[in-house]
């Protein structure tokens, strides 16, 4: 009886292990899945023109198989107006120039695109100099501290560029020095007239100086959801904002001022997202 009981456990034992094996490796099989699993996340706003913009942040050289079939998908099934790139479109840690002139190439076949830098491309002078010299040829507007006044359906509404703080204050971007520089831009670049303002800028974490600005709507990404999403607590970490950060990933509206965030497509110090897939964004602005 001794000797029956004693196998029955080793057999219990079995089981609890092979379970066990057989979670972690359906748990890792999910995460190199949702690494990859692009998928396109549509938000509505309120304005006062008729707007579908494509927004795509944080690509950071992103390997897709398929070459990048997938994205480009989703993104012509959307038939947007317009497509805005919001920073970090080439990353400094494994820069693969081609990969992003491969992925704005096709970009532009869908829709007129607009190009704002990040923090990093502003670590790579001369790639990102080749950069913007390749997306302009290929008729990519680039808004690098700068603006452009656009019609949808007949309404104009004014399009602004900020250039990623980390071009001024270089290594030390706490974000109080974030916040500074971009309400300084921002001074320079908005304009006191009717037009709707939308503002491309990497940083979220500026969402406050967007409000006092007077900014309509902003896109932004930098925070990559927050790298790993917690159920019923957020983001785990994002750049200059640490641990369990306030800006990750959505919407978020204050007054007239409305701050969508993309978790964007690609990593770059940290490979693996958890609970986070990647993203490309569809704003639907309607009346």
């Amino acid at each position: 009886a001794y000797g029956s009981d004693d196998s029955l456990t080793y057999v219990l034992r079995g089981i609890v292990l092979l379970c066990l094996f057989l979670g972690l490796v359906a748990f890792i099989a999910w995460i190199l899945w949702s690494n990859k699993a692009i998928k396109l996340s549509e938000v509505s706003i309120k304005a006062p023109l008729d707007l579908k913009i494509i927004q795509i942040s944080d690509y950071h050289n992103a390997y897709f198989k398929n070459n990048l079939e997938k994205p480009l998908a989703l993104i012509r099934d959307a038939e947007p107006d317009i497509i805005v790139i919001t920073g970090d479109f080439i990353d400094s840690r494994h820069t693969n120039l081609k990969r992003s002139i491969a992925f704005a190439t096709e970009l532009v076949k869908i829709a007129p695109c607009y190009y704002t830098p990040g923090n990093h491309e502003s670590r790579m002078p001369r790639e990102y100099t080749a950069l913007v010299d390749t997306l302009e040829e290929l008729g990519v507007c680039v808004l690098c501290d700068s603006s452009i006044t656009l019609d949808a359906h007949g309404v104009p509404y004014t399009l602004i560029g900020v250039e990623d703080p980390m071009f001024e204050i270089k290594k030390n971007d706490s974000v109080e020095k974030v916040k500074v520089v971009v309400r300084n831009k921002l001074q320079e670049l908005i304009k006191n007239d009717d037009t709707y303002k939308i503002v491309l800028c990497h940083r979220p974490e500026a969402f406050s100086i967007y409000v006092q600005a007077g900014v309509d709507l902003a896109f932004t990404g930098h925070a990559h959801g927050g790298q790993v999403q917690i159920p019923f607590v957020g983001g785990l970490i994002a750049p200059n904002q640490g641990f369990f950060p306030k800006y990750t990933q959505g919407t978020h509206t204050s007054g007239k001022t409305t701050m969508i965030i993309s978790r964007g497509i690609g990593n770059s110090l940290c490979p693996i997202r958890v609970n986070n897939r990647p993203e490309i964004i569809l704003a639907n602005l309607n009346k």
